[in-house]
């Protein structure tokens, strides 16, 4: 059962500017519930949600026993959660998107992350949150629910390669690729890769921003395999890679 609490407003937030609601944007808080309320909250950055790891201890001790979520923006103001981003040819991403905050102690030691798994009472009401959020916003396309990282590569890694997508598409949530055509593609790349010129093409048919140098293709591509090919997320382009971006553009994209 999904239940919102509204008890600690932000301070930080404006009008939409008449912008509809398009995307769901997924963060990681990199820190327990405590500091990322005060945070979310005290000013500079917001987010329409917070969504609490139940095992963390600041969470157990506020007092609270079950499992809610933290309304900290209404969806129909803009909170400030997404900074610089684009995607599909968007900036400004704050303006027409519902940002969640996922509690999650994922770190960054200067350039080593630690990413932990979340905890599957929290991937449900996430899942029961996101539901409630289309049932509001039924044109948020599957392409549309998206990684803080996607829209933010050249910068940002949360949500994070633990992140279950696969099972929030399993759930009728977010975009997924089909096997049989991925198997395809990638017997094909698996005799010759695509010409890079090609898969960046690819890459900004699927949403991403064009990448404007080496480092940003390989970062741009470390995201997406955290997105879709967690297992390996170096960043290398192969086969596979190319295979689940190519089969992504042909489900989603009709190409």
């Amino acid at each position: 059962m999904l239940v919102i609490d509204t008890s600690f407003p932000a301070r930080d937030f404006n009008d939409r500017d008449g912008e509809s609601v398009r995307q769901v944007i997924l963060h990681y808080t990199a820190g327990p519930f405590a500091s990322a309320l005060r945070t979310l909250t005290q000013g500079g950055v917001s987010a329409h949600y917070l969504l609490p790891d139940p095992n963390e201890s600041s969470y157990r001790a506020a007092g609270y026993e079950e499992l809610r979520v933290f309304r900290l923006v209404d969806e129909d103001k803009r909170a400030w959660h997404a900074g610089v981003s684009d995607w599909d040819g968007r900036n400004n991403l704050n303006s027409g998107s519902v940002g969640i905050e996922i509690v999650n102690l994922a770190r960054d030691n200067n350039g080593v992350f630690s990413f932990p798994a979340y905890p599957q009472a929290q991937v449900d009401m996430l899942i029961v949150l996101i539901r409630d959020i289309l049932a509001r916003y039924p044109q948020i396309a599957p392409t549309e629910i998206l990684g803080h990282a996607d829209v933010a590569y050249w910068r940002k890694s949360d949500p994070g390669p633990r992140f279950p997508w696969r099972r929030l598409h399993d759930a009728g949530l977010g975009a997924w690729f089909d096997e049989a055509t991925r198997a395809m593609y990638q017997r094909r790349f698996s005799v010759r890769l695509p010409p890079e010129v090609e898969v960046e093409r690819a890459f900004q048919r699927y949403g991403y921003k064009p990448a404007q140098n080496r480092q940003a293709f390989e970062l741009r591509t470390r995201t997406f395999q955290m997105h879709f090919r967690p297992q390996d997320y170096r960043g290398l382009l192969d086969a596979q890679t190319c295979a689940i971006l190519y089969a992504l553009n042909e489900k989603y994209r009709g190409i």
